[in-house]
């Protein structure tokens, strides 16, 4: 069981709220945060109500089989990259029933870096069904595989409150 401190559940509560004023519900496609942010999510009691489904999809192959990425993608690309976060969350919303998608692609470290691709960076995607997908990313640095993590959680969980009061400003009034 984890337990997840203050900061974390406001910020989680504060989601959900936006996703239910809304009537959106939503799905995450994980690589690097290995289901924290769909864990976080469903911490709080009631978001069954918004919360639709989460993808840990850690292996290109899960990332191909599950949300459709496309190999030539990952090869062109790598399995860290802009392109590649996109093609998760659009994937996330043809596999699921969800209005939003948030998709994270990472090196958590502390190994698997590279001069191009260093630990701690961080691609992030938040697509949605009747809008465009967003895409960001973060060099966190390294301060720990641990540290990553959660930072990127907080980083997903930020997109997804910014693709809702962009694409829906009543959810924020």
């Amino acid at each position: 069981m984890h337990n997840f401190d203050r900061e974390t559940v406001l910020q989680v509560k504060d989601t959900l709220d936006m996703a239910r004023e809304s009537g959106l519900m939503i799905a995450t496609a994980e690589s690097c945060t290995g289901g924290l942010v769909a864990a976080a999510l469903t911490s709080v009691a009631g978001s069954s109500m918004v919360f639709e489904r989460g993808f840990v999809t850690y292996s290109n192959r899960a990332k191909m089989e599950l949300l459709g990425v496309p190999g030539e993608l990952i090869e062109e690309h790598g399995a860290v990259s802009e392109q590649v976060a996109r093609a998760m969350a659009e994937g996330a919303l043809k596999h699921s029933r969800a209005d939003l998608a948030v998709s994270i692609t990472g090196i958590a470290g502390p190994g698997g870096g590279s001069p191009d691709k260093p630990v701690g960076l961080v691609h992030f995607a938040c697509a949605a069904r009747d809008g465009a997908t967003m895409a960001i990313h973060f060099n966190y640095g390294d301060p720990g595989r641990a540290e990553v993590r959660y930072q990127a959680m907080h980083t997903a969980l930020g997109l997804l409150r910014q693709q809702m009061a962009g694409n829906y400003p009543s959810a924020i009034a």
